[in-house]
Formats: C-alpha cells, sequence, structure tokens
C-alpha cells in the first residue's frame, strides 16, 4: 500500500548533508581546519558516539536528492519539509564566526541542491542563534533571498547558554520571524545534560531526550509570553511525539493554579479573565501558533486530538533516519485505519497543518 489515494506533506524529512559541498561554500580559512571524514558539524553528543544497536534495514541510507524522490514516489509523498542531519548538532558549535558561515553555506547549498530543483522539497534554514543579531539577519535572508518558510533551532539550545528557547535573548529572533510571518521548528537530536548522560542502552536516551527537550522550550516559551507577544509566528515543535505535549498541559495546568507568578512587570504569561493554562494552550493551537510533529501510528494521538483537536499535529517521516520506506508505509496506513480518529482528523495529520505551518500553498 502507497498511500497515493491521499495527498500527504512529510512535515519532518531529514537531509543527508554533503560536508564536500558545503565546505566549498565556506571560507578557505574555515575549510582547511577539516577533511571530509570529520566534516564542519560538532558531533551530536557522546551519547551517539559510545553505543553499539542494531537499527532497522535502510535505516539513515546516505539518499541525496534523487533517492528523496524515489522515497517520495515509493511512500506515496507529494511533498517533504527538509531538516538537517549533522546540522542538528549546530547549537554545539562555540566559535560565533564558524557558527555564522555555517549557516549560511548550509543555506545556499540546501537552496542549490533541494529547493531549487523541486517543488517538491521546502525546508528549514539554520541561523547562528548563538549571536541572535547575526541569526536575525540570516533569517531574513533565508527566507526572502532563498525561500525558505522558516528556521530550525535545536532543542538544547546553544552550548554555554541559557537552555531554553523562550528566554529574552533570543525575542530578536521571534521579532522578525513576526515580521516575515515565517515558521520556527524546534527539533531535538542532541540529549547530554538531560539527566540520561549515564543510562544505557542507548534506546531510553532516544525515547527520553526528544521530549525532554521539547518540554522546556514549550514552557519556557509558554510562561514567557512569547506566543501572544510574537503573533505571526508558527512554532512547531518537531520529532517528540504528542505525549510529551498531553502530559506537558496537564502538569502546566496544575503547576500554575498552585504557583501563579508575581509579576509585576508584565514579563509572563498573560491569560484571560477565567482563562485556564489549557484554554490559553487550545487559544493558541486555534490562531495557529503551536504545532507538534507526530508519527502515523501514535497510542497518544487521537486522545490527544479529543483534548486540543485536530489542528496542531503533523505528519512526520523523519526519513531517512530510523526508519525506512515500509516502516513510513506502515505508520500511514495505521492512520488510515485508526477508528478513533475522523477523517477530518486524519486530512488534518496528513497535509492540511503542514500547509499552514510551513505556508504551503493549499492545493
Amino acid at each position: 500500500m502507497t498511500n497515493k489515494k491521499h495527498k500527504i506533506i512529510d512535515g519532518d524529512g531529514h537531509v543527508v548533508e554533503s560536508h564536500t559541498e558545503i565546505a566549498a561554500r565556506m571560507p578557505a580559512i574555515y575549510r582547511d581546519r577539516f577533511g571530509a571524514a570529520r566534516g564542519p558539524y560538532p558531533p551530536n553528543d557522546h551519547l551517539h558516539a559510545a553505543n553499539a544497536h542494531t537499527l532497522p534495514e535502510g535505516a539513515f541510507a546516505k539518499v541525496g536528492r534523487e533517492g528523496w524522490i524515489e522515497f517520495m514516489e515509493d511512500v506515496g509523498l507529494t511533498s517533504t519539509v527538509l531538516y538537517p542531519t549533522n546540522g542538528l548538532s549546530f547549537g554545539r558549535i562555540v566559535s560565533l564566526d564558524w557558527a555564522l558561515e555555517l549557516a549560511k553555506a548550509y543555506n545556499d547549498w540546501m537552496h542549490d541542491e533541494y529547493l531549487s530543483q523541486s517543488s517538491r522539497f521546502q525546508a528549514l534554514s539554520l541561523i547562528p542563534l548563538q549571536e541572535p543579531q547575526e541569526a536575525v539577519k540570516e533569517l531574513r535572508r533565508s527566507v526572502k533571498e532563498l525561500g525558505f518558510c522558516g528556521a530550525m533551532l535545536p532543542s538544547t539550545g546553544v552550548a554555554g547558554a541559557q537552555n531554553h528557547l523562550g528566554d529574552e535573548k533570543y525575542w530578536p529572533i521571534y521579532e522578525e520571524a513576526n515580521r516575515l510571518g515565517c515558521c520556527i521548528g524546534i527539533h531535538g537530536g542532541v540529549h547530554d545534560n538531560m539527566g540520561l548522560d549515564d543510562m544505557t542502552p542507548y534506546a531510553p536516551v532516544n525515547a527520553l531526550g526528544h521530549p525532554f527537550g521539547q518540554m522546556v522550550n514549550f514552557s519556557g516559551i509558554l510562561f514567557n509570553g512569547v506566543f501572544e507577544r510574537y503573533p505571526k509566528v508558527r512554532f512547531g515543535f518537531m520529532e517528540a511525539g504528542c505525549g510529551w505535549f498531553m502530559n506537558c498541559i496537564e502538569r502546566l495546568e496544575r503547576a500554575w493554579f498552585s504557583h501563579i507568578q508575581y509579576d509585576p512587570r508584565g514579563r509572563f504569561i498573560k491569560l484571560r479573565e477565567k482563562e485556564s493554562v489549557t484554554d490559553y494552550v487550545k487559544r493558541q493551537i486555534d490562531e495557529d501558533r503551536i504545532f507538534v510533529g507526530v508519527e502515523g501510528d501514535e497510542l497518544t494521538l487521537p486522545f490527544a486530538v479529543s483534548v486540543v483537536g485536530n489542528k496542531p499535529f503533523i505528519f512526520s517521516s523523519d526519513f531517512p533516519h530510523e526508519v525506512n520506506n515500509e516502516t513510513c508505509k506502515e505508520e500511514l496506513e495505521e492512520l488510515d485505519e485508526n477508528p478513533r480518529l475522523s477523517k477530518d482528523d486524519k486530512d488534518g495529520v496528513r497535509h492540511r497543518n503542514a500547509e499552514r505551518f510551513y505556508g504551503l500553498p493549499a492545493n
């Protein structure tokens, strides 16, 4: 079954970067500092490197543009929105200049290799949030000049800096995104410094690392009032499923009820009269400010839809990471056959919500 009877937008696929081609777009002084094998990115963390485990057959295939098109044809995807692979560790770069030059080179390469080659590809850019004012400039360039639909921010923030993305130092980025009316996709991939550093085997690190990062950032953005301060920005929390989202809402609802923050300077979340935290979150969802990446076979998806509606949830293949063609087809089939979801729910997950989040044409 290929699912070609439905329109399906993959809201979170991954490009496999060409270190050589990205390096060719960086100044020579940077190219001379690394070889083709090492590449310009730091390692994700020590947890990825120091583990041996078996993956599904074909996972982490070294696919390029043509391999991506073959995958979309086989699985039945209309289009995909691409995130980096090695670039998920972008926040660990310490050198501000290195981060800036690498972001520019990656974005130029992504535009040349994917965005300009087929309308079936869209992507989020890398921006050097290590230096927010430079990140503002690169966000503007990537959206206005290169045609990206927004930028990716790592869910673990920046090495040596504030570890949640609701912090005021990042607000200039959101102010520019608000002017552009673009999206911000927050994506995991780095799992150290979360209390998981001595955990083995690797499976629970992967399982917990993604939602932990998203819970921290969602909470930071929510309670610092970022959603309503920058109402034209659409925030997506990717590759952690929807279980964390339900848990987060429930816990934050209870905690705010018993710990309402004294706020003489008006810095934090502003609830309307008799509005709960859950009501506030649902309002942000209805106004297209909160989106959540999901897979097709998640146990909690029907419950999540019953709580907040079907508007935030976006199908995400994660190809070509820990998946292959067959596992992606199975996930879409599970979604298609789920009796607890209506056709409207399924169409929202398959394509409609991705269209709204990424600003894609609805046709």
